[in-house]
């Protein structure tokens, strides 16, 4: 962000803990932070300190911080055995961010995961089977009506014909891809399946380590970069015989849908991008060139290329999948999810990564059950008013940006009244106002962190330029002046919004539609599915979960692709 836009969202967030009453501030880092090249703190720049913090300390006041700064209070040496330490990426830090609001009962209950019965032939062509969910290619491998040998060259062979126009891959496994293959085939011919995600080639955003290979952040100062590890979640697919076919693009250290290859297109319209973060995710999977994929969101990067290219994509509840192996990007906000052809897909995806590793310090020890065929009627399902029942599309009511809201507020329209021929009992829901765009900083904060040697040493300066275009140089630096007071402030005030919201849903298990910017602070599920198109290029449906609620939204998106096709149309490449 620039530093308009900083100075303005502080404005806006000091503003804001006044009104929440949470206490006052004291002495900010930015304060000492703009003194460390000087011998002498003086009162001139402790002013000129205060002002950008926005606070209004004495004279008086100025006088005895500088005193104070200059003897005892100096804490640069301290800052500078921090950055002597070179924590790196993935040092996890000790405050460890929990999404559960006091009082709120955690689900325990175990049981049989269930899936919708299918009964499948093999397509005619390799362009249709390659664009099935997993759904059905598992039962066509499970019946051993094809390899995952095949399969596997058939992805391989999707990949390379198609990524010249989409720009989705970072980097081919096809070594690793044939050997996972050539075990599986020999596994099921021997009687051992492992279940439906055996035998199914899967596309890995780069930001997941993986042993062997690289791992480039889609940033041109990581290009290079290979990590000895392997990520928690490639570990648990693996196990489930699923195959590595290819690291796919992201946006440069996870914004939007440019990284050092150029910028990934979404194959529905190939002048548009893909959105990102999770763009290659996102392009590979709605071009059928993979089972499915995974992605991270920790704004709107698994929900965002989901509706850009029309596949089904499930952000968790914070702290269910582990990020160990996993860039950091915020501590608090990251999510590794499913990017699949449907539903169902993605429910068997995370069923297969979710739960405690022993490595990542923020899971839960929340059972996953999925039953495909449980009573979809007994789910407690809101709407938000203001997603569907607003007059008009807003401002410029001519341009194509409104005539596209105008048709996504339609098409969700439609979609409710599929919903409620469920005989789902679809209400409306108003949210209270919550001050979550104060607290957005955090996001920013952290990841001043996650990369704070690079930024300091200027590592990071190349991603300004083609054709990353990337902002987050700037941003990192202009994070430096975001008080530590402040910082702690906001995650006050965020767990009063947990709070608020967690009371506003009450006894609901969902509500139809999205707040991006307040649930992946609060860290809410959601889901992104097709629900038609504008002009050929989809169009979203989202539902929001209550906290560990992934199986009521997975089972009422399930419901509702039963009951439609949006989800079964693919691009013609």
């Amino acid at each position: 962000m620039d530093d308009l836009k900083l100075a303005t969202n502080r404005r806006h967030f000091l503003g804001a803990l006044s009104a929440a009453g949470l206490g006052s501030t004291l002495l900010p880092g930015a304060l000492v932070a703009v003194a460390q090249d000087a011998e002498v703190v003086t009162v001139e720049m402790l002013e000129a300190a205060q002002r950008l913090a926005g606070l209004r300390f004495t004279p008086d006041e100025l006088q005895r911080l500088a005193e104070r700064l200059n003897g005892p209070g100096d804490r640069r040496r301290d800052f500078e055995t921090l950055r002597a330490a070179n924590l790196g990426n993935a040092q996890q830090p000790a405050i460890v961010f929990n999404p559960v609001p006091p009082g709120m009962t955690l689900p325990a209950d175990r049981g049989p995961n269930r899936r919708e019965p299918v009964t499948v032939a093999m397509p005619a062509s390799d362009e249709a089977l390659a664009f099935l969910p997993v759904t059905h290619l598992a039962r066509l491998v499970e019946t051993r009506q094809v390899k995952p040998s095949e399969l596997t060259e058939l992805y391989l062979a999707r990949l390379k014909q198609h990524d010249p126009a989409l720009r989705c891959v970072v980097s081919y496994t096809e070594d690793l891809a044939r050997r996972q293959a050539r075990r599986a085939d020999e596994e099921i011919a021997a009687g051992t399946y492992r279940g439906p995600l055996h035998g199914i080639p899967w596309g890995a955003k780069d930001l997941l380590a993986v042993r062997g290979t690289r791992t480039t952040w889609g940033a041109s100062p990581y290009r290079g970069q290979t990590i000895d590890t392997d990520a928690t979640v490639y570990r648990r697919l693996t196990d489930a015989g699923a195959i590595l076919v290819a690291k796919l693009s992201m946006g440069a250290l996870a914004s939007g849908d440019r990284w050092f290859g150029g910028r990934t297109r979404s194959p529905w319209n190939l002048e548009q991008g893909s959105s990102g973060s999770s763009a290659g995710p996102g392009a590979a999977t709605a071009a059928g060139l993979v089972g499915f994929s995974i992605g991270t969101e920790t704004r709107g990067s698994i929900i965002s290329p989901s509706t850009r290219n029309g596949v089904t994509g499930l952000r968790p509840t914070f702290g269910r999948v582990s990020r160990h192996g996993a860039m950091a990007l915020s501590w608090t906000m990251d999510k590794i999810g499913p990017m699949c052809r449907s539903a169902e897909d993605c429910a068997l995806v995370f069923a297969a990564i979710q739960g405690p590793d022993g490595l990542d310090n923020t899971l839960f020890d929340v059972p996953f059950n999925w039953d495909a065929a449980s009573d979809v009627t007994a789910l407690r399902v809101a709407y938000l008013r203001s997603a569907f029942e607003e007059e008009d599309a807003g401002e410029g009511g001519n341009t194509p940006r409104a005539a596209g809201r105008r048709q996504t507020l339609a098409n969700n329209r439609a979609a409710l009244d599929v919903i409620r021929g469920l005989g789902v009992q679809a209400v409306p829901l108003d949210l209270p106002e919550l001050p979550s765009g104060a607290i957005g900083f955090i996001l920013g904060t952290e990841a001043a962190a996650a990369f704070d040697v690079p930024t300091l040493n200027a590592q990071l300066d190349s991603m300004r330029d083609e054709p990353e275009r990337s902002r987050w140089p700037d941003s990192f630096r202009a994070s430096r002046f975001v008080p530590a007071v402040e910082y702690l402030q906001a995650n006050r005030l965020r767990m009063r919004i947990i709070e608020d919201l967690h009371e506003a849903l009450g006894d609901f298990d969902l509500f139809v539609g999205s707040n991006l910017g307040l649930t992946n602070l609060t860290g809410h599920p959601e889901i992104s599915l097709p629900s038609g198109f504008h002009e050929g290029s989809p169009t979203s449906l989202r539902f929001t979960g209550k906290l560990f609620g992934e199986r009521g939204i997975l089972r009422l998106a399930h419901a509702f692709q039963m009951a439609t096709d949006h989800h079964l149309q693919h691009p013609q490449l």
